[in-house]
């Protein structure tokens, strides 16, 4: 089966930001900076996305390119017992996918709600009313229609993107890329002309610089880096494997990671200058009326707007484009989420991409309707608290080790360093081999010990139970899945290096100029 391929390199970085750049731009990392130190806390966030994220995202786009592969038929041509390491990866995405597609869901109907501002009274009670939201995990209730819609569009929407793969995202991502920037910078500039807004900011940017002797603002910076670039998902990989072998790495890899930095910075301002406003208007301090996650955007932020100046006109519009935000910034994490898991399933399997397409939706409609019930956001949370967080650190810590010690640091460097124009020093060994690994070795022990001490927002213990088997289950259904033999074993499990993958592509092109 031919790969496919992106229409241009600005279509494959463009579709590589979309996916980094997501929700948790919008709504994690305005609260971590002010939770951490303000100002501070950029100095470890700088730090880690130059010494952890950056290395790291330039390694999973080398290995998908030279070896133009997804994350398990990749793993399976650098040892055939590592199989599964990749397909853990796809299965945490999958899981993902069911929970992230209702969060849209409530995007679009507030798209809708927007237009009149319907949660203007109390915008809390609005939203519990419009999730019909239960007692908690253990009342599931019944599937709340409107969210159950909302979720079904968004499934419409990814098959419509992405039915012919790299040639149909590429030119959405024109549109649905740019556009979030866009609407930051409007939200930013208004934000910035509202009385109280310097104070807000002075929250977001003011160092506190004793916070940089707590090892756990250093560990936030590390995690933060490593959440927001959609790495240890699958998704770079099989984005990288669409590019020819030749296609510069170093450089997409910066332009990709700045870029993704650059939208958490304009959400934070845009975020923060209006919070600082409605802390003035209700005569209370900014960090009473600072909230992250879901929160934020679904309360917090939409008080926000109803206390703007200009009336109903002015709050309906600036409520539609920071839902629109929203909207473009979740909906490319899906289709890079989808793709990660089609390409994925095509190379083992051989399936054909629309048939498959319609067989995922499907699943993740149904599984999605379960997200969609009034107990349905305790669930959510609880999921992607586990999932999101510790399964995405494993394969990270698992992934580095295989890069670094099997492959071979060294050789991801040299080939990186063939096809780039910017050259990558022995730093990126020392960050492969040792830092990434340890770092997130560290977050995962230090995580799992908080848990233990703080159970995860005082959940009852039997559901975090359940959502802690959830994380469990995905190596496990990994390892099934890599068991299952391939639709072609000799050219699946064709084990390559690296180093030799350009060599073999030149030779082959030469061929084909002979002949």
């Amino acid at each position: 089966m031919k790969r496919q391929r992106w229409g241009s390199r600005w279509a494959f970085i463009l579709a590589a930001v979309g996916s980094a750049a997501g929700l948790g731009n919008a709504w994690r990392f305005p609260y971590k900076a002010y939770t951490n130190g303000g100002g501070a806390f950029y100095i470890p966030y700088f730090i880690a996305l130059f010494v952890a994220g950056i290395p790291l995202l330039m390694a999973e786009f080398a290995v998908g390119q030279s070896l133009q592969s997804s994350a398990p038929k990749a793993m399976a041509k650098i040892n055939k017992k590592v199989e599964f390491i990749g397909w853990w990866g796809i299965v945490t995405s999958s899981l993902v996918t069911f929970y992230y597609s209702v969060i849209m869901g409530w995007i679009f109907n507030y798209l809708i709600f927007s237009f009149n501002v319907s949660w203007k009274e109390n915008p809390e009670t609005f939203f519990l009313e419009f999730l019909q939201r239960s007692s908690g995990p253990g009342e599931i209730g019944n599937i709340v229609i409107p969210v159950a819609i909302g979720l079904a569009i968004t499934w419409l929407f990814v098959y419509i993107v992405l039915r012919k793969g790299t040639e149909s995202v590429g030119k959405v991502v024109l549109w649905t890329v740019p556009l979030p920037i866009i609407l930051l910078i409007i939200l930013g500039i208004r934000g910035f002309t509202l009385e109280g807004a310097s104070t807000g900011l002075d929250y977001l940017f003011n160092p506190s610089l004793e916070k940089l002797s707590s090892p756990s603002v250093w560990a936030e910076g590390f995690g933060q880096i490593f959440y927001s670039l959609s790495v240890a998902f699958g998704i770079m990989i099989a984005y990288g494997s669409f590019n020819k072998k030749k296609q510069d790495i170093a450089n997409n890899a910066i332009i990709t990671a700045l870029g993704n930095s650059a939208t958490s910075f304009l959400a934070a301002i845009a975020v923060f200058s209006v919070l600082g406003y409605m802390a003035n208007i209700l005569s209370v301090k900014v960090p009473e009326v600072v909230t992250g996650g879901i929160g934020l955007a679904f309360v917090t932020y939409p008080q926000a707007i109803a206390l703007l100046p200009g009336g109903i006109v002015v709050q309906a519009i600036f409520g539609f484009l920071f839902f629109v935000m929203l909207l473009t910034l979740g909906i490319d994490s899906v289709f890079s989420l989808v793709e990660a898991i089609e390409s994925s399933f095509s190379d083992k399997f051989n399936f054909k991409k629309k048939k498959f397409l319609g067989i995922f939706m499907g699943i993740g409609f149904i599984m999605g309707l379960f997200f969609s019930t009034q107990g349905g956001i305790f669930w959510l949370d609880i999921f992607d608290h586990f999932l999101g967080t510790y399964a995405l650190l494993m394969v990270g810590i698992f992934e580095t080790i295989i890069f670094g010690w099997v492959m071979g640091a060294e050789n991801i460097r040299d080939y990186i360093n063939e096809v780039s124009e910017i050259k990558i020093g022995k730093w990126f060994n020392i960050a492969i081999k040792y830092i990434i690994p340890i770092v997130l070795s560290i977050i995962f022990v230090n995580g799992l010990i908080d848990e233990i001490k703080n159970p995860y927002e005082n959940y009852p213990t039997w559901s975090l139970i359940i959502g802690f088997m959830a994380f469990v289950l995905t190596p496990l259904i990994a390892l099934i899945f890599s068991m299952l033999k391939a639709k072609n074993p000799k050219e699946f499990y064709k084990k390559e290096k690296i180093e030799e993958s350009l060599k073999e592509d030149i030779e082959k092109n030469f061929e084909l100029e002979v002949d």
